[in-house]
């Protein structure tokens, strides 16, 4: 009579138990920071946006603000920001989340503090940017005060962690 196996050994099954439990361990960290520097790099992105509507408002006599408001002098008009999801209070309007510093100034600023839905890790980093006298522009950004796990890394190249 023959008896041919059929099925695994519970040897066998363990063995890829252990190899899924390895890769786990490596791929889930990676994913984690994977995620936290997108979400980086997605308000970055989102913030540095504002920098031609600011543009556009210095270039026709107006300042920087949350909403028009055409009764000021010189004019008050909205900067466009309509929040992100990834950014403290971005349900609260007219500011969404953003913070405009002296908008009638041509050293205006603005910034962002990530949280909400962000990762654990980024929640608290505030991206700033802010514009020079001569109408150039920087970003940076200011770690969270409590590390979560925050690395420079999740800065992009344009915007530093300072």
């Amino acid at each position: 009579m023959n008896h041919a196996q059929k099925g695994f050994t519970l040897i066998e099954l363990m063995i890829v138990v252990a190899i899924i439990g390895i890769l786990a361990a490596v791929a889930i960290p990676q994913y984690q920071d994977y995620t936290a520097r997108t979400q980086v790099s997605r308000v970055v992105g989102e913030v540095n946006a504002l920098k031609s509507n600011a543009e556009s408002i210095f270039n026709n006599g107006g300042q920087i603000g949350y909403e028009d408001d055409l009764t000021t002098n010189p004019r008050t008009i909205g900067i466009g920001w309509t929040g992100s999801n990834l950014v403290v209070g971005a349900n609260t309007s007219p500011q969404f989340g953003l913070n405009i510093t002296d908008g009638a100034l041509a050293t205006m600023s603005w910034d962002v503090e990530m949280g909400t839905d962000a990762s654990a890790a980024v929640r608290g980093a505030t991206i700033t940017v802010s514009r020079t006298a001569n109408g150039a522009y920087t970003c940076s950004i200011t770690p969270p005060t409590t590390n979560n796990g925050w690395k420079d890394s999740y800065a992009p190249a344009g915007c530093p962690a300072s």
